[in-house]
């Protein structure tokens, strides 16, 4: 089936170029076609594309020369010619050889799939060095083996050269472009690798102050930046789009209990996330392997709600970080009914309901996280000198302070502690005075 009339919902924007979208559906997965389609929609108006049209057909397995079939092919051919579409994005991978087949089938337009529609938009929105130098990675270990089909015209010269030449104009010109596009991926490797060792001395010193590390994952568009906005007044980018921010950003937060956290947004995540991307960030997406706890914002809103909890759990599973401590927190929940949040609640009674919009349900969210905090602590009475008052400050400020009782020797704190702290604090460790009524008035 081929959409020949777009959506009333599309309206048709002449200043941006045309592109006709294309899905396979398998009849498996938790992600209808519609809904796939419809998100590839929003990729491309990211993109700065205007979709005009879809193609849609049922297959059950992809074919290895032109992903749909020739007949189909020669359809959506059709369809861009109709439209004026310069643009036809697959929903899928494709291989090189589909494409190479594609491009010739479907001439003067530019054949995508979505890891390249992808891939576009973490270029246009990567801020950092480091963002531009992994965007950069990812998109070039992804075209090195498709080089032979941008090379066509090349190739069309060195056949068209003189007869019996060995080497001609366009296998010289491939050659090249592979050797420079290899050259660079080197550099671009040990670039990443120096901006990571530099980012793991940070971590280090995060981890080694003892201060309890949340890191905010979730699908993008789920909220994550509004969240860190709300809960710390940070000024983080915010857009209701898709992917507005890449790089990470971490901010302090003060419990009411008087402990420091950090929080720490990372880039939003989608279905067939390429894994050239996951691999290319790795060193950003460390955030969150080295976090504590971790935040899975949801959009409690969008349909699809559960498909897309799925699609980042696959990715945290991917990077290592599946078994970590995780809360669910289920965002914007003042654009869905009351019915509807019992039936959330009902299947996901741990979970923190919230908007970061309005501020509803934050409280909730503070006193969970002042728990999670203090969760696996260890307890232990010190008595510090006053000649150490940076252990006292850095017990309130890293620890929750059960009690503080002045005597004559110095401050008796009784805390609760990463092991950390503990180990910063166990100098002083007052041992005989545990139990004591003084260790337990609070002050």
């Amino acid at each position: 089936m081929s959409g020949r009339n777009r959506p009333p919902e599309w309206e048709r924007d002449d200043s941006r170029p045309r592109a006709v979208l294309v899905g396979v559906d398998r009849g498996s997965g938790e992600w209808p076609l519609e809904d796939s389609l419809a998100e590839l929609h929003l990729l491309a108006d990211t993109a700065g594309l205007d979709p005009v049209a879809t193609a849609q057909q049922r297959l059950d397995k992809a074919n290895p020369r032109t992903f749909v079939g020739s007949g189909k092919a020669e359809e959506i051919a059709s369809l861009a010619t109709e439209e004026a579409a310069s643009i036809v994005i697959f929903d899928d991978d494709l291989s090189p050889r589909q494409q190479a087949n594609l491009e010739s089938m479907i001439p003067g337009v530019r054949i995508m799939d979505r890891t390249t529609l992808i891939l576009d938009i973490f270029a246009m929105h990567a801020v950092s060095r480091e963002g531009k130098l992994q965007v950069e990675l990812a998109q070039l270990e992804y075209l090195l083996p498709r080089l032979r089909g941008l090379w066509g015209h090349l190739e069309r010269e060195r056949l068209g050269g003189g007869r019996g030449a060995r080497f001609g104009a366009g296998e010289s010109q491939l050659e090249t472009d592979r050797r420079l596009a290899r050259r660079r991926i080197a550099d671009l490797k040990r670039d990443l690798a120096n901006v990571a060792s530099a980012r793991e001395t940070q971590r280090k010193s995060r981890a080694e102050s003892g201060v309890f590390r949340v890191a905010l994952v979730g699908y993008t568009n789920a909220g994550k930046s509004t969240l860190l906005n709300t809960l710390t007044g940070a000024d983080v980018l915010s857009y209701d789009m898709l992917f507005a921010t890449l790089d990470s950003t971490t901010r302090r937060l003060a419990l009411a209990d008087g402990r420091e956290i950090t929080l720490t947004d990372t880039v939003g995540f989608i279905n067939k996330l390429p894994h050239g991307l996951v691999e290319a960030f790795k060193s950003t997406l460390a955030e969150v392997t080295d976090a504590d706890l971790l935040l899975h914002v949801i959009d409690a809103s969008h349909p699809l709600a559960e498909a897309q909890m799925s699609a980042v759990d696959l990715v945290l599973e991917e990077v290592g970080a599946a078994k970590l401590p995780s809360l669910l927190v289920f965002n914007k929940i003042d654009a869905i009914d009351a019915e509807e949040r019992t039936r959330l609640a009902a299947r996901h009674p741990s979970a923190v309901f919230l908007s970061a919009r309005t501020g509803e349900g934050m409280d909730a969210l503070l006193e969970r996280l002042s728990v999670e905090a203090a969760r696996g602590g260890t307890t232990l009475t010190v008595l510090v000198p006053y000649t150490r008052g940076d252990l006292v400050q850095l017990a309130h400020e890293r620890a929750h302070v059960v009690s503080e009782h002045h005597t004559e020797e110095g401050t008796r704190l009784v805390v609760q502690a990463s092991d950390e702290v503990s180990n910063r604090l166990s100098e002083f460790e007052d041992a005989a005075s545990e139990g004591s009524p003084a260790d337990t008035t609070a002050q």
